[in-house]
């Protein structure tokens, strides 16, 4: 794995993976960077740089070449002859077909890293609602749109915890977040816990009160 403009982090064993659930909101993405290796996913790069960008959706790909991120930034995607300009762009390959968010679990996972904390995975909507951080902007539904349905997510998710039994995946979530019986006690080597717990081990990486989205998009 390289990088355009940041060196990797020294501890690389640890890995954030960033999905863009509302949650996510709590945490400051940039403290994360030198801890360890960070995923990101779709239009987080309109925020800040993580290590390894995944985004599936060839709109989102065409944007972050139309924005000049893919010269810069490290994207990776599946091969798509909807994308604009290949170079500078990395493919799986094979790919898994998954969404992005899944897909770059997944990623993390093939690279070994042996402590996944996996952020921003709320799947279900807020109050029936689409639950993202990006929504109402350029290639996002609208935030009065019903929730997306959630099931090949969950099930794509469950595929990668299922097979890397010898990785430690930890999911941050609020205080009594939904839990989905997928990702249960049947699997001992994930756990759930809240942010205020994460923020006991990684000081000065949450926000103490859940933001709404700050940055003019």
């Amino acid at each position: 794995m390289s990088k355009k403009n940041k060196n990797l982090p020294t501890h690389t064993d640890i890995a954030f993976v960033l999905g863009n659930g509302k949650s996510r909101l709590r945490l400051n993405c940039e403290s994360l960077l030198k801890i360890g290796t960070v995923y990101g996913c779709n239009a987080q790069y309109r925020e800040f740089d993580p290590h390894i960008l995944t985004a599936v959706d060839v709109k989102m790909v065409n944007e972050l070449i139309d924005s000049g991120y893919a010269q810069k930034g490290t994207v990776w995607t599946n091969p798509n002859k909807g994308i604009k300009n290949k170079d500078k762009i990395n493919f799986f390959n094979p790919h898994k077909g998954w969404s992005s968010g899944p897909t770059a679990l997944w990623f993390a996972a093939t690279n070994g890293h042996k402590q996944i904390y996996i952020h921003g995975f709320d799947y279900q909507g807020q109050g029936g609602k689409f639950n993202n951080v990006y929504a109402d902007t350029h290639n996002y539904k609208k935030s009065t749109d019903s929730a997306t349905f959630f099931g090949n997510w969950l099930s794509q998710t469950e595929k990668v915890i299922k097979e890397f039994v010898n990785t430690k995946f930890i999911r941050v979530i609020d205080s009594g977040a939904f839990i989905p019986d997928k990702l249960g006690p049947q699997y001992p080597h994930l756990k759930h816990i809240s942010y205020e717990d994460f923020e006991k081990t990684y000081k000065g990486t949450i926000y103490q009160e859940q933001t709404t989205q700050k940055t003019p998009i």
